[in-house]
């Protein structure tokens, strides 16, 4: 069984104090962590240094982030395939988007929108953990998700910090 951790849209320059205390309340638990996009800077990952990290790039990532992730990456875990992007455009029709951008995944998740989202279409779990750093327009607390994957399956849990 592997346990994940899923957060998206930190929107931060540098890890302060109160994002490395919700990462470690988070996910101390989780031995690979997938970031959504948004970090702004690669420094974001730095509490994840004894984690799998699988990270793409955002809208609102510096120039080095943005050159050093890709937009968008395919991984395969326990025989799930997992696809992961930030998304971009109108949050209305996101999920048609990332639903075109992996079309064989069992599991995709986003961010962008800012708005957690965690449910089954068909036989494929989308994930959206919304804002960690609770950035959300409306005032919304920090949101993740957690991955559970074992016997060929894929569960998932939107969680409030």
């Amino acid at each position: 069984m592997i346990k994940a951790g899923v957060l998206s849209d930190t929107h931060l320059c540098q890890p302060d104090k109160n994002y490395l205390r919700n990462c470690i309340k988070a996910f101390s638990d989780c031995e690979v962590i997938f970031h959504a996009g948004d970090l702004t800077d690669l420094s974001v990952l730095e509490p994840f240094a004894n984690k799998k990290v699988y990270a793409v790039s955002g809208n609102m990532c510096n120039f080095e982030t943005w050159k050093t992730l890709p937009e968008k990456r395919l991984v395969e875990l326990e025989g799930i395939t997992i696809g992961l992007t930030h998304g971009a455009g109108s949050r209305t029709n996101i999920e048609d988007r990332v639903f075109e951008a992996f079309p064989d995944a069992d599991c995709i998740i986003f961010g962008h929108t800012h708005l957690p989202v965690c449910y089954n279409y068909g036989p494929v779990l989308l994930v959206n953990p919304g804002s960690f750093q609770a950035v959300s327009r409306w005032g919304g607390p920090g949101t993740y998700a957690i991955l559970t994957i074992d016997n060929n399956s894929v569960r998932g849990k939107i969680h409030q910090l």
